[in-house]
């Protein structure tokens, strides 16, 4: 947090009331703009976490036309839908407002006049499309036609999902009407226009004042920025939305693009009338001792980062973000997230069969924070069983249920310290401060694989450490070791607590320390404040592991085929190369490894170089699998590696080692790994 601030304001893009929240949706905005508030309250500062429903627009109006309802009953279901999903998801917003209240309209309008009192807002006749057979003009998601840059076919008009670009409907190739599939017409309409291009200047030293910001967002605005601004309708002609406050505009409403930015404003007022304070909202938005950070997808970054800073200079008085963490797309099972589509994983379906914790954390390790990721089923049981199960979970098990039955569920004494303990504690103090740091910089799957490092760091303490054998022959060692490994576990509790909400405080319960989870400091996490002859309470089961079966449900439903459907016939795969002899194979020494740091090499396209850790040395290897996987994906990855083949040099880079992987590309391509997780080092036989 920078020095000048006294508080933080975080904003979540606001989703669109026509359908429930996916995965994707969490995985954009959502997931790390809440483990990123958890984290800042968790260092006691002053955090407003605010969100809602954007309820305006045709994305709403034909959702309820196919629906038969009006829009307002569409968005009265949709949003106490998602509010109630985004609960269960354990999303601690401060306010889930909603833009068809009265406070949002009547801030809409403030803004909208103020702009067009300053005669800011320009008057002109535009061409729009115009369906002759329903006698309307067409709002811009009436019409699906070709995007005239990338040529997809199934283009919005207004933008492209495909390639991104903002369209005006009169740009799409071979327009169509969604509402009865004919081909519209071109007639003239008035509109009121902000003119961006009047704001480029500023727009752009506010954007390059921020050399902090991600690649992409950086990369986008620059396009736009080369294209030139140019003017954009405030106005549209259509029944649902904030009315134009104007006489000679009476039957038109304030594009939802203006509109709905908004919705962060009127939600913070909403908040402050709740809480009894309704001048408060000033604090926030009001104020340069305030931060703003805004949590949106890659698809809203033109709004986020030059529509609404327009809008704010325009209006003067208001900050802007300081930071627009954009994500990229989260795919699932190698296609994309889409409502419109059905191909998606619906929060309020997936909470029925598992816990919220199992999906936070996988999004978590997986968040598209600088490409596009995905989500496949099989890693989300990978990561849920051999992570949170086998490696956090059976540390906090192992370690409480080790002093239940042998120190009366007591915390015992701490004596003095061998090299090993001083190593852990040393690895204690310190990670609070990494993962920390990763998350002040938005670096969330790296922070999380820090905190989870930790985990595996203490299962191989508590395993080294053998306090089984201490308890008899050296008891205040093995009492040591267990005040060591429990002062861990409440470690582990604070660390995971911005990721895993539910199961720290579990976890917290389980220490039965008497102060809430969410009074402890952050910084606190690395000392040693479980005094000797503490009581805890009962070990239990943190994480029950996900079935086969479960998985292979979840499958059925995205129509993705079994593993036994899969099987393809044998005239597919490569032959057989030629016999060897046992002891030929028994020369090659296979050994698990865990991927520390991966890189492309220079002037490579198909190599990487990798770092690996194989618990007694670390080695350099090459592989050539740069065109397959991204160096992002490797990271924390065990893997199996051929240990003693001959260094050899590969574009100059030395060689330490092979790793194993399928000999196929594209979606067959997978690196061969263990099916739970195991100590770096070992054997394969």
């Amino acid at each position: 947090m920078k020095k000048n601030h006294k508080r933080i304001l975080v904003t979540a893009a606001l989703p669109y009331a026509n359908g429930p929240i996916h995965l994707g949706h969490l995985a954009g905005a959502y997931l790390p703009a809440d483990i990123y508030v958890r984290y800042q309250r968790s260092q006691h500062r002053d955090v407003l976490f605010i969100c809602g429903s954007d309820e305006h627009g045709v994305a709403i109006t034909i959702a309820a036309e196919k629906q038969g309802i009006t829009p307002q009953a569409l968005v009265d279901r949709f949003h106490a839908m998602n509010a109630e999903a985004f609960a269960a998801f354990g999303m601690n917003f401060d306010n889930y407002s909603r833009t068809s209240i009265p406070v949002h309209h009547e801030t809409s309008k403030e803004f909208f006049l103020d702009l067009r009192q300053k005669k800011i807002l320009k008057e002109k006749e535009e061409k729009q499309l115009y369906c002759e057979v329903n006698k309307m003009f067409l709002a811009d998601r009436y019409v699906e036609g070709t995007c005239p840059v990338c040529k997809f076919e199934s283009a919005r008009g207004d933008q492209c999902e495909n390639c991104g670009t903002w369209l005006n409907a009169t740009e799409l190739i071979n327009p169509k009407c969604k509402l009865c599939g004919t081909t519209p017409v071109v007639r003239a309409t008035t509109h009121l226009y902000l003119p961006l291009g009047d704001f480029q200047k500023r727009l752009e030293d506010y954007v390059h004042s921020h050399a902090e910001w991600k690649d992409n967002v950086l990369k986008y605005c620059e396009g736009w920025f080369k294209e030139g601004l140019e003017d954009r309708a405030v106005t549209r002609d259509l029944h649902w939305g904030v009315p134009v406050p104007l006489a000679e505009f009476s039957d038109k409403v304030i594009y939802v693009w203006f509109d709905a930015v908004l919705g962060y404003i009127s939600s913070t007022k909403e908040w402050a009338q709740r809480i009894g304070s309704p001048d408060t909202w000033k604090k926030y938005w009001q104020n340069d001792e305030t931060r703003y950070i805004a949590f949106i997808g890659k698809d809203n970054i033109v709004f986020h980062c030059i529509v609404f800073p327009a809008m704010l200079m325009a209006k003067g008085g208001y900050i802007l973000p300081d930071n627009v963490p954009a994500n990229e797309f989260l795919n699932l099972e190698g296609g994309k997230f889409s409502k419109s589509r059905n191909n998606a994983i619906y929060v309020k379906d997936v909470l029925k069969t598992f816990e919220p914790d199992f999906l936070r954390y996988t999004l978590a390790m997986n968040l598209p924070e600088t490409h596009d990721t995905d989500f496949y089923w099989k890693d989300f049981q990978a990561k849920a069983n051999g992570e949170l199960a086998d490696i956090l979970g059976n540390f906090v098990n192992r370690t409480l249920a080790f002093t239940e039955k042998n120190f009366g569920r007591k915390v015992p004494a701490r004596g003095t310290l061998t090299s090993r303990d001083k190593e852990m504690t040393g690895l204690v103090k310190e990670t609070p401060e990494t993962v920390g740091s990763l998350y002040e910089i938005f670096k969330f799957r790296d922070g999380t694989f820090e905190a989870m490092n930790l985990a595996r760091s203490a299962n191989k303490y508590f395993n080294d450490s053998e306090p089984w054998k201490t308890l008899k022959s050296e008891p205040a060692q093995c009492a040591t070791t267990l005040n060591i490994s429990l002062q861990i576990v409440r470690t582990l509790a604070i660390l995971f607590s911005p990721v895993i909400p539910f199961s720290a405080e579990r976890i917290w319960k389980m220490l039965c320390i008497g102060t809430p989870l969410s009074d402890e400091q952050w910084s606190s996490a690395g000392e040693m404040k479980l005094a000797e002859g503490h009581k805890l309470g009962a070990a239990e089961i943190l994480f029950k592991k996900i079935e086969d079966a479960a998985i292979e449900q979840e499958l059925a439903k995205l129509g993705v085929p079994s593993e036994t459907e899969t099987v393809k016939p044998i005239a597919s795969f490569a032959p057989l190369k030629p016999a060897i002899a046992y002891d030929d194979f028994a020369k090659i020494d296979l050994r698990t490894a865990r991927i520390i740091s991966a890189e492309p090499v220079p002037k490579s396209k198909k190599l990487l170089k990798l770092h690996v850790d194989l618990g007694f040395e670390q080695r350099q290897i090459v592989a050539g699998i740069a065109e397959k996987i991204s160096p992002e994906q490797l990271l924390g990855k065990t893997i199996i590696m051929v240990a003693n083949l001959a260094p050899a040099k590969l574009m100059g880079v030395e060689s330490n080692g092979m790793l194993l992987a399928t000999a196929s590309d594209g979606e067959n391509f997978a690196l061969l790994t263990t099916s739970k997780t195991v100590e770096q080092g070992t054997g394969i036989q």
